[in-house]
């Protein structure tokens, strides 16, 4: 078995695309013709999003995130996590917690969408 994609509830899919691609420079791969769906291009798995309103039709009873209360997060690697910080900030994420090297070696900076997503933008763990 293999993943194939992640998918977050949002309330607006199309603008949500839209801050994905400029905050982290990713490609969209689709958008439904509704805007109730869409997917961006983002290596092995694909990061999707569906609306809220479809997931009730749905008879799903889905959540919204909290900011001070993550339940997990999305991680993109990059090997300049200052600039890539810097991107999402000026695309509206909100900062959490600025780049800093970690023990292990890893340098980390947090962000949050405009959903309310803990986002980590990290370098790539060395082995």
């Amino acid at each position: 078995m293999q993943l194939a994609y992640t998918i977050l509830y949002v309330q607006n899919v199309p603008s949500t695309l839209e801050f994905y691609q400029k905050a982290f420079d990713l490609k969209q791969k689709m958008l439904h013709e509704s805007g109730d769906y869409g997917e961006l291009d983002t290596g092995q798995t694909t990061l999707s999003f569906s609306s809220i309103s479809l997931m009730k039709e749905l008879g799903k009873k889905p959540s919204s995130p909290q900011r001070d209360h993550p339940s997990f997060e999305i991680a993109f690697t990059t090997d300049d996590v200052s600039q890539a910080f810097d991107r999402a900030l000026k695309s509206g994420a909100i900062p959490i917690q600025k780049p800093a090297e970690m023990p292990w070696g890893q340098v980390t900076a947090y962000v949050t969408d405009l959903n309310g997503f803990l986002i980590e933008i990290c370098t790539p763990i060395k082995n």
